[in-house]
């Protein structure tokens, strides 16, 4: 069995090549660009343990891997053009390098050329795998496009808020695992328990995410503390807090929303304390952790071959406040 990190250099090493034509330069070149500015590789990886947890690794796993890889590319490239945001992993992103339409376009690009590699695959499953992959495909699309909604309108309910996260962050994770379970030749029932853990272990990362954004120590998270608060997004925490917060509470918090203060994260954050958002986030990823664990315990391989997914859920999900 190969831990996460072992698994990264061989998929890294596989990865590691000019994916797209030489010309014309100005489409490829910024798409070349973009796979090179990094990144973890997670879920990729993930859909190589995904098949190392019920057989050894299928050579075809590293083109499936490759296909997931440039999906997830695909998709950040077009939400940086939708979040207007100017840096990715703090360098400048393709529509704030090379203008909007080269971004779209090669984002597009993108998306065809996973398709490429899906096409490598010469297995019994690949219907299976297409079908999820294309089905993953849609449902983060849905998350982007609820996303943009919950931005518009003023509540949104903390079921609403977990379906959006699922769709657009969780479902790819758990489908990387899927996809390599696909591969290792796993059976339905364990197909879709490997699924949930994936899935559970995506929503326990978010909660963890708007958790550090709000109580982060700075230093170690690497970013401003606070940037949800000054955007107003709506996350856990601040869907949690107007929905527990006393009349009194709930009136400064909607003022502080409104307002551009300079005192506002600090003000917010003493509001979350007050009505108890802090624990409550911990608790709540934890129970997601708790169900993620559930779901794995279930599957039926030996529990040496689970150790490599669970050291990887820890990992992800217990970053240094």
């Amino acid at each position: 069995m190969h831990h996460f990190e072992e698994l990264q250099e061989k998929f890294e090493t596989y990865f590691n090549h000019r994916h797209f034509p030489e010309t014309p330069s100005t489409l490829y070149d910024p798409a070349e660009y973009f796979i090179g500015l990094g990144g973890k590789r997670i879920r990729p990886v993930m859909c190589l343990m995904g098949n190392e947890l019920f057989d050894d690794i299928h050579a075809e796993s590293y083109p499936l891997a490759s296909a997931v890889e440039l999906f997830h590319n695909f998709t950040l490239i077009h939400d940086d053009i939708m979040d207007k945001a100017p840096l990715r992993r703090g360098k400048p992103t393709v529509h704030s390098k090379y203008g909007e339409p080269t971004a779209l376009l090669g984002g597009d690009v993108m998306l065809v050329v996973a398709y490429d590699y899906l096409n490598k695959i010469d297995n019994l499953h690949l219907k299976k795998i297409i079908h999820l992959f294309n089905q993953t495909a849609k449902e983060v699309c849905e998350g982007q496009q609820l996303d943009m909604d919950f931005e518009k309108i003023p509540t949104v309910s903390l079921e609403e808020y977990i379906h959006m996260i699922t769709l657009k962050t969780s479902v790819l994770l758990a489908a990387s695992l899927r996809l390599g379970a696909i591969m290792g030749g796993a059976g339905e029932g364990n197909q879709i328990l490997l699924y949930e853990f994936g899935k559970k272990l995506g929503i326990a990362f978010q909660v963890q995410d708007d958790y550090l954004d709000a109580f982060g120590d700075p230093e170690k998270f690497g970013k401003q503390v606070g940037g949800d608060i000054i955007a107003n997004k709506k996350t856990f925490l601040l869907i949690h807090a107007l929905e527990t917060a006393n009349p009194s509470q709930k009136f400064e918090l909607e003022r502080l929303l409104k307002s551009d203060e300079s005192a506002k994260v600090e003000k917010v954050l003493n509001l979350f304390r007050e009505c108890g958002i802090d624990a409550w986030a911990r608790e709540l990823k934890e129970k997601y952790i708790k169900e993620a664990v559930g779901h794995m315990e279930e599957i039926a391989v030996l529990s040496v071959r689970k150790k490599p997914l669970l050291e990887l859920m820890h990992y992800l999900v217990q970053r240094d406040k």
